[in-house]
Formats: C-alpha cells, structure tokens, sequence
C-alpha cells in the first residue's frame, strides 16, 4: 500500500478488474467464470494446459476480442465499450511479432511510432534506446526477411514498449530468445520494469518467481488456482 500526504495508506489502483468473464467459440468455451483483480504495477502469470483460454485472455485484456458474457474493466476503461480509450496504454506481445518482413527492424519501429503518435524526437530516442539494450543497434537496418527467429522477437519486444505502456500482455514473450536473449529482454519487459504485467508462460517455476500472482486455469477456461 502507498501513503498520500494526509499520512493515510491507501491500495493500488486496480489495473484489471474481471467479473464473470467468458467467453465462447460456438457452443465451446474458451473462458468461463473468471473473477479476478490486479493492481498497477502488479504483475500476474497466468498458467495451464493448451487449450485452457490463456491467449484467448490475453486478446480480451488489449480489445482484440469481445468477450461473450461478464465485466471487464482495464486501466479504469470498460471493455468493450470504450476500448478506445486504451490505445497507446496497452504494449501487446502476441505469439506472431506483428513486424512487415520487407522493412528493416528500425523502419518497422518507425512505423509503430507514427502510428501511436509519438512524437519524432522522443521516438528516434527511444528506438536507439530499445535497441541498444537488445543489442539489435547495428542490425536494425537489415530487412527483418533476413533475421532469425530469436532477432525478430526481440525487434517484436522493442515494438511492444516503444510508446511507453502503462500495462504489458505477454504472451510466451521468451519464444525464440536464448538465455542471454532473455537476459536482455528483461530490461524493458521483465518485473523489475514496475510495469503492470500479464504473462502467459509454459514455464510455471520461473512465472512464479517472476510474479505477484498466479492464475491457473484448466481446460474449457474455469479458475483452477489463484494465488
């Protein structure tokens, strides 16, 4: 808890509020049921089988699909009433890096920039800050056609920061990247970041080690565990 100036401790802001969310494909369902809260600057790992809604969860939070019954609300918005307002507060990572294969690294950030309208001299610092720090700097003028899948990502990962979200949906955002790739890619989407954070993972011990709480869900999307 923070304190204001009256000297009074007060809770985090909730970054994610879910009430009976769900979602079906057909008469499938994806996700069933989920209530949850996090707070700003939380970060929550979200765990299960194929199959059990983890992306599906994932789309929900950054308004890329409708969920079909329950509440939603993300950064004080409903969704998906007033998804518009989220743009420019969400950094999505999906399973694809989202990149156009016939620019170069640097061009395809670029291209994120204008399209969040960061201004041009805050975005050419922040593209040679991110890509330093992912040593990418003198790659970023190859066409991303040429890269390897572990280079892609971590352009992918630039991507995803570059305007500066208050909330980060990860989904397997350690794909592709070896040991050090994953060292590095820490330094602008990691816990350390004191971003808010949802991160869909495989790897259960280090989500865990790498997050406030942890959800668990079974096949057909239900809560298994949150802790």
């Amino acid at each position: 808890m923070d304190a204001d100036p009256s000297g009074t401790r007060q809770e985090p802001s909730r970054a994610i509020q879910l009430r009976g969310l769900g979602r079906d494909y057909g008469d499938r369902p994806a996700l069933d049921g989920l209530d949850l809260d996090l707070a700003e600057g939380r970060s929550l790992a979200v765990l299960g089988p194929n199959g059990s809604g983890k992306s599906t969860l994932l789309r929900i939070l950054a308004a890329l699909l409708r969920p079909t019954r329950g509440e939603v609300r993300v950064l004080g918005c409903d969704l998906p009433r007033n998804s518009w307002k989220l743009r420019g507060q969400i950094g999505y990572l999906g399973h694809e890096p989202l990149l156009y294969r016939d620019l170069s690294g640097r061009e395809n950030l670029e291209l994120q920039a204008k399209l969040y309208g960061v201004p041009p001299a805050d975005a050419s610092e922040r593209i040679e800050h991110d890509l330093e720090l992912l040593e990418m700097g003198r790659r970023a003028d190859r066409r991303v056609s040429e890269y390897s899948a572990g280079m892609r990502q971590r352009i992918a990962i630039c991507r995803a920061v570059l305007h500066r979200p208050g909330l980060l949906l990860l989904d397997e955002p350690d794909s592709n990247l070896d040991p050090a790739g994953r060292e590095l890619a820490a330094q602008l989407i990691g816990p350390a970041t004191g971003l808010t954070r949802v991160l869909v993972s495989h790897e259960p011990e280090r989500a865990r080690a790498e997050s406030d709480l942890v959800l668990s869900l079974n096949h057909g999307g239900r809560i298994e565990a949150l802790v």
